[in-house]
């Protein structure tokens, strides 16, 4: 019994070193992670639903073509005074019946009302689609931006890490100078260990800044948080930006291109047969209509069989049926199917608007992101070279440590700024890409 419970004790903890072992070595492709953000997430799910609902109805509009058909069968027990159904005569005695027939019907004319369902069922499973790949896309640029964010926290944490990693060597420096006397000033190795300090605060934020973006994408995936994922980088072409892209082009573009786009307009369409369908139902509507039937009773002498095979009778009738007044339902049908093609109408114009809008919005963060990023460059190259000269002329003691931190501090948060400015300009541009349909999964 005790070395059960070592043994399950044993098992317990090696599986659970193995769970942290999988978790510490998680690698996500951007691919995985757009593949798992689709398959969770409730919304594209739910528009999945929607479409197949269209796809029924669709299905449904196309059978009401076809004729419909009923059949039935029932037993009649009668006792006292009854009609003899052999005789059609009134009797005394108890009586069996069995009565059994099949009919059918088809319309043949009801102002086209059936052909407009069709195709406004057509339409509105033709829109569903389009809407299940708008949500799609929306997840994926969801995806690729807090990505990127993820790659760029990162860079940022990297880039932290290496001032920090100088700034320890500078202390170092300082404080061996400081044993021998050799500091410039009082103050410079109370500086540099200032410094260091601040460098050590930029590292614990800068990995506060990526858990945050990693707990953001977990987020858009739907699973639980693994703050110990590792996400592949990108290779060169992913991250290249279209700051040539022009706003207009980008705009019309989305127009043919944009499911959200595409979905609105198919609603409209639909809604605009359903308008004719509705006007449909006011005409006339022709049937035809045919049966069979047959019967079988105990005051016959004839058997059960031969009754089932002689009694059989059939008809087929023409039917027309003239709505003149029907409490206005078909009439108000017509006017709510009229209101329901405004709304579409309003909510395909306010698409286009918000659209235009969205990627006037994204072009002009696009182009002040690559503005910014452009002058980053000459910034962080300019930096760079002072850091240069300052340290040389600090080695040589010819400036202070005040002015020598000064000047890597500048370098510092040029690159840090150039590597915020750099992803900011591609997430902008993927934005650019998602109007344009280029992310469509």
């Amino acid at each position: 019994m005790r070395f059960s419970k070592y043994f399950l004790t044993l098992i317990f903890i090696a599986g659970s070193f193995l769970v942290r072992a999988q978790q510490k070595d998680t690698l996500l492709t951007l691919q995985q992670c757009l593949d798992i953000a689709i398959k969770n997430n409730l919304t594209v799910k739910q528009d999945s639903l929607t479409a197949q609902q269209a796809h029924i109805g669709l299905v449904q509009a196309k059978d009401n073509l076809i004729p419909y058909i009923t059949g039935g069968a029932n037993r009649t027990l009668s006792s006292g005074r009854a009609l003899n159904p052999v005789t059609n005569n009134y009797i005394t005695q108890g009586v069996t019946s069995d009565n059994y027939n099949l009919q059918g019907s088809v319309t043949i004319f009801n102002g086209l009302a059936l052909q407009n369902a069709i195709k406004q069922a057509s339409l509105a499973y033709q829109s569903g689609k389009m809407a299940f790949q708008a949500a799609k896309d929306i997840v994926t640029v969801n995806v690729i931006t807090n990505y990127l964010q993820v790659l760029d926290a990162g860079e940022i944490l990297g880039q932290s890490k290496t001032q920090l990693a100088v700034a320890k060597e500078n202390v170092g420096i300082a404080d061996t100078k400081e044993k021998y006397g050799a500091n410039l000033t009082a103050s410079t190795y109370s500086d540099f260990k200032g410094a260091y300090a601040a460098s050590v605060v930029a590292v614990v934020q800068a990995q506060n800044a990526l858990d945050a973006a990693k707990l953001s994408l977990y987020n858009v995936l739907n699973i639980p948080f693994n703050k110990n994922a590792q996400l592949e980088p990108l290779n060169a072409e992913q991250l290249k930006g279209d700051n040539g892209v022009n706003a207009d082009d980008v705009y019309n573009t989305a127009l043919q291109q944009l499911a959200q786009v595409k979905a609105a307009t198919l609603m409209r369409e639909s809604a605009e047969k359903g308008v004719k369908y509705a006007k449909g139902l006011l005409y006339p509507q022709l049937a035809l209509y045919s049966g069979i039937n047959t019967n079988y009773s105990n005051l016959n002498s004839a058997s059960y069989s031969d009754q089932f095979r002689n009694n059989y009778g059939t008809y087929f009738q023409l039917g027309l049926n003239i709505p003149i007044f029907t409490n206005h339902v078909k009439k108000n049908a017509v006017s709510l199917a009229k209101l329901n093609l405004l709304n579409f109408q309003y909510i395909e114009d306010n698409t286009k608007i918000v659209l235009k809008q969205n990627v006037d919005q994204a072009w002009y963060n696009m182009n002040a992101a690559y503005n910014r990023y452009q002058a980053l460059l000459d910034e962080s190259a300019a930096y760079t070279e002072s850091y240069r000269v300052s340290k040389i002329r600090f080695d040589a003691g010819v400036i202070t440590s005040d002015l020598f931190l000064i000047s890597k501090g500048n370098m510092d948060a040029a690159n840090l700024n150039l590597i915020s400015a750099r992803y900011d300009y591609i997430i902008y541009s993927k934005i650019l890409d998602y109007y344009q349909g280029k992310l469509t999964q």
